[in-house]
């Protein structure tokens, strides 16, 4: 592993083919670690507002939430907290501007699901009727005013039912609401939702008091997601749906893991392009070393076992620098990680997250991949 050998160029190749696997492996952990960052980031976005669980109905648009299904919920020891929401998408209006959004009525045990409140950049989260709390892009677009009671937001839901429009002189309900506080957190989320009182909601959409569109729960910290799913099943008198934070997010989390899939390949396509010169280190040791496997072959040693050494010669160079390529790495990760070496923004730097998983997959990648190199290598040994 570490003798010089007698041609200085072989020297030269071993440590070339030493410092290739060691950029590699570093390389690959590099750009894990930055996907994996990525991801966290961008899923911290719908973790705010996507609950832990959220139970919707299996049929029908809305959630017949009976006296017994709310104490069966409040008797469940793995569920923390729980929220009654009902959602609907509504026309916006103010001023001859217009913007079409969801209207997301929620209770007073909102804020205890999900931190909504923290995300709110002026005025507060404050939903008694007829108070909203607006997005800031939605704010923006309709020209609102904070707290204007005499420049309201108009709210219209058309009326459900059959038959044409021009036979109802109100085709239409609508409510004049005031912005009590405007939240921020992404372009997509601050022009989606207009948040109003549960009750609002239900009487702008004329749903019965017992009806939801769905019940956010948020778990306790030691609970166990499949038990707390079967228990669910069990406490609602009619048949629901229950999904998690990433089924909410399925689209968002399949474009995440495909693209990491994606990165992970083609860094894979480098490694092997990379471990080609561990091809060449070990075909070019075994022609320097030519005659000493001839007197080796007449002391006794067969081919096999001459095989095995230049074998577990590049096995160990693949080892060695797959740990040397984590600890660069690694070391790397960590300095982004407190010293914010490369930026997005002026105030974000670019997000990075060590995982166990990432660190796994590197290393055997590294060791697969030179296990093959190594055993293509050493067959190259002809004695007869």
């Amino acid at each position: 592993m570490f003798a010089k050998s007698s041609q200085n160029v072989i020297n030269i190749i071993n440590r070339v083919t030493a410092l290739v696997v060691v950029l590699g492996g570093a390389a690959l952990f590099i750009v894990l670690a930055g996907f994996a960052g990525l991801k966290n980031f961008t899923l911290s976005f719908t973790s705010t507002f996507d609950p832990d669980l959220k139970v919707f109905p299996k049929t029908g648009k809305y959630l017949t939430l009976t006296a017994q299904d709310t104490l069966n919920l409040q008797q469940l020891p793995a569920v923390a907290h729980f929220s009654k929401v009902l959602e609907e998408q509504v026309f916006l209006t103010h001023n001859q501007k217009n913007h079409i959004a969801y209207i997301k009525g929620v209770d007073e045990s909102y804020p205890l699901v999900n931190a909504v409140d923290s995300i709110v950049v002026l005025g507060a989260w404050d939903l008694l009727s007829p108070n909203v709390v607006v997005g800031a892009t939605i704010f923006n677009n309709l020209g609102l005013n904070l707290l204007d009671g005499s420049s309201p937001l108009q709210i219209v839901v058309p009326k459900a039912g059959k038959g044409s429009i021009l036979n109802d002189p109100m085709p239409y309900r609508q409510a004049f609401s005031v912005v009590r506080g405007i939240y921020q957190l992404t372009e997509d989320l601050d022009k989606k939702y207009v948040f109003s009182s549960l009750e609002e909601s239900q009487f702008l959409l004329k749903v019965d008091k017992d009806q939801v569109s769905a019940i956010e729960l948020k778990l306790a910290p030691k609970a166990n997601e499949k038990e707390v799913i079967a228990a669910l099943h069990r406490t609602f008198s009619s048949p629901i749906v229950v999904k998690n934070r990433v089924q909410l997010n399925d689209a968002l989390y399949r474009m995440l893991n495909t693209e990491n899939v994606a990165v992970y390949l083609i860094f894979i396509l480098v490694l092997i392009i990379a471990l080609f010169n561990l091809v060449g280190a070990i075909i070019m040791m075994i022609l320097d070393k030519k005659d000493d496997l001839q007197t080796l072959y007449a002391l006794g040693m067969n081919e096999r076992q001459m095989r095995q050494i230049f074998f577990w010669q590049g096995t160990m160079a693949s080892v060695i620098g797959a740990v040397v390529g984590l600890l660069l790495g690694g070391s790397i990760v960590l300095l982004q990680q407190y010293f914010s070496l490369v930026m997005i923004s002026p105030t974000l730097a670019y997000p990075v997250a060590i995982t166990p998983l990432n660190t796994l997959i590197v290393f055997f990648t590294i060791l697969v991949l030179g296990l093959l190199a190594s055993l293509v290598a050493s067959s190259r040994i002809k004695l007869k």
